[in-house]
């Protein structure tokens, strides 16, 4: 009996290092021809390195220009069977009042229009072989407004509605579209706090909550279901992947 994935092709952003680099490994291991797209081309060798006998291609690319997401298609082929958009970045913590251009535009371009260009580039393929699925990563600061700074809560803001757009316009046509929300992972770098009234608000939410519980593979799990003929019905949702942080 083949895999989930056989003969599939995924692409995976942010693939280097932490949820994408599970993300990656796991649909490989699943059978599926993984491009696995990160701006590191160090973390993308030692990905390919420890993964020898897995089918994983690799792209060095800035998914935050067009030209790098055109790397990504043309690396792809004539096939895209699933996008996982898992590259991001964080903010610093730093609300309006001290936000500054550069910061929103590098945030806003890595997380929210590096999707809309993946997504535009890779849906009319997927039309056209009629099936397809697109699995985005939100995160924490799209559920609530003490997860991040004011850019990033914006941005997967932004992840969500344009999940929920693609999912209702291309659903009927074979294209399914999904978001998971991950919080803080087991094992990943905190995320530095640059303002001083941040930090004191989120001082007390941070000890209440404890040290993360979620692996980036247990996310990583989540968004393979997604992709999975065992999600069929499921579109246009954003799943938490947070070990019920979000509810507290």
């Amino acid at each position: 009996m083949g895999s989930a994935f056989d003969r599939k092709t995924v692409i995976v952003t942010g693939a280097g290092a932490g949820i994408g680099r599970a993300t990656a490994v796991r649909f490989a291991r699943g059978g599926a021809r993984v491009v696995a797209v990160d701006i590191d081309a160090a973390r993308l060798t030692d990905l390919r390195e420890s993964h020898r006998m897995l089918e994983i291609d690799t792209v060095v690319a800035d998914v935050a220009t067009q030209t790098g997401v055109d790397a990504v298609v043309a690396a792809a082929g004539e096939t895209i069977d699933v996008l996982a958009n898992v590259a991001g970045v964080m903010d610093a913590y730093l609300p309006a009042a001290e936000m500054t251009d550069e910061l929103w535009e590098r945030v806003m371009a890595v997380n929210t229009t590096a999707v809309m260009r993946l997504m535009r580039a890779v849906i009319p393929t997927m039309l056209i072989a009629g099936h397809g699925v697109i699995v985005n990563v939100s995160g924490e600061s799209a559920l609530r407004g003490s997860a991040a700074g004011l850019a990033c809560t914006a941005s997967k803001h932004a992840v969500t509605g344009m999940t929920q757009h693609t999912a209702f316009t291309y659903g009927p046509l074979g294209v399914r579209c999904n978001a998971v929300a991950p919080g803080s992972v087991r094992g990943s770098h905190p995320a530095a706090v640059a303002s001083t009234v941040a930090a004191k608000r989120i001082a007390p939410l941070t000890a209440a909550l404890g040290e993360p519980r979620t692996e980036s593979d247990d996310v990583a799990a989540v968004i393979l279901w997604l992709a999975g003929d065992d999600a069929a019905c499921v579109n246009g949702a954003t799943v938490a992947c947070d070990s019920g942080l979000s509810a507290v």
